[in-house]
């Protein structure tokens, strides 16, 4: 049966989304309906504890190997077969179990501002009605103790940023020459060279696909009454919903999620006090990253020109992305 030829491995709000349905429409590349199947995170069944609407998303992981190779099935002959787990980088584990299953696979990493990308990963779960701290400061502070107590990697919003340590691991694992790194905002302000970037490391014609989709943009609503009341019903059933089938549980928290994100404007950007307040979590990581790449990542220790998020507003119509379920063509 089918296994991948290439994975896109990183990092969870850095445009791997968006670069996932750009590659769909490659004529040579498949990638199953399934983004995030997240099935080299587990050896067997992923866990049924977590921290809020962690149950739900394990129960969308694709971990029998027998429905992971099932998810290529459809691919055309001849095609290069990939998938996107953006936490398969910062999961060592995971890693180590890419390395055993598809050694010659070809790995893709995305690397954004680890500043910028905490504040929107903590936005995506404030969004959805699962964070209870109306602060990303507050929010990265409260990270240990929600590490230990088991919640999921989504919620490990600094840790998740350490890419020279992700690095240093997976360069122990694989040659140099089968991992492609690069930066979010190359994919965001060059997006057909990036495109054709990728598509050169995987060895199929470029120049076919030129342009990212604007998918899974984060909105941003406000904090107050409705926010929370809205988010308190939504914590509520996610709880309830581990005991329903997993149909039900997701209406009832998707209806509600609706209503939450429907008011919701642009990611607000970060103010300096915010980032400042933030940098020292990813300082001696930046050091280690310029040493594993030999690249300059000192703008991330510095005021940013541009922040918030950089793909603007939500398109009219979409909403946030749970991305262990089937998408369309």
């Amino acid at each position: 049966m089918p296994l991948p030829h290439f994975l896109v491995i990183g990092a969870p709000k850095a445009g791997t989304t968006a670069l996932y349905a750009a590659l769909r429409r490659h004529p040579q590349l498949y990638l199953p309906d399934v983004k995030e199947p997240k099935f080299f995170l587990t050896d067997g069944p992923p866990p049924s504890t977590g921290g809020p609407g962690d149950v739900q998303t394990y129960r969308e992981h694709v971990w029998r190997k027998d429905d992971y190779e099932e998810l290529f099935a459809p691919a055309p002959p001849g095609t290069l077969l990939g998938e996107a787990t953006p936490f398969y980088l910062y999961d060592l584990d995971a890693q180590r179990r890419i390395r055993a299953l598809v050694p010659e696979a070809r790995l893709i990493a995305i690397l954004r501002d680890p500043v910028e990308r905490a504040h929107s990963n903590w936005t995506h779960l404030w969004s959805a009605g699962l964070e209870p701290i109306g602060d990303v400061v507050r929010a990265c502070a409260a990270e240990p103790r929600r590490v230990r107590a088991g919640w999921a990697h989504f919620w490990h919003y600094t840790g998740l940023g350490r890419y020279g340590e992700q690095l240093a691991h997976l360069f122990t694992l694989f040659p140099r020459e089968q991992v492609l790194v690069f930066r979010y905002r190359d994919l965001v302000d060059r997006p057909a060279r990036t495109l054709d970037g990728i598509c050169a490391f995987l060895g199929v014609e470029q120049g076919l696909v030129t342009e990212v989709p604007r998918e899974n943009v984060t909105a941003h609503p406000a904090a107050g009454g409705r926010h929370a009341v809205l988010a308190a019903a939504l914590r509520a059933g996610t709880r309830a919903g581990r005991f329903l089938p997993a149909p039900l549980g997701r209406g009832l928290t998707e209806r509600v999620e609706h209503l939450l994100q429907r008011r919701g404007a642009r990611r607000r950007p970060l103010t300096w006090e915010q980032r400042s307040a933030l940098i020292p979590y990813f300082a001696g990581d930046v050091e280690l990253l310029q040493r594993v790449t030999g690249e300059d990542f000192s703008d991330w220790l510095r005021p940013r020109e541009r922040s918030g998020g950089l793909v603007g507003a939500r398109p009219p119509g979409q909403r946030q992305s749970r991305n262990g379920r089937p998408r369309p063509a």
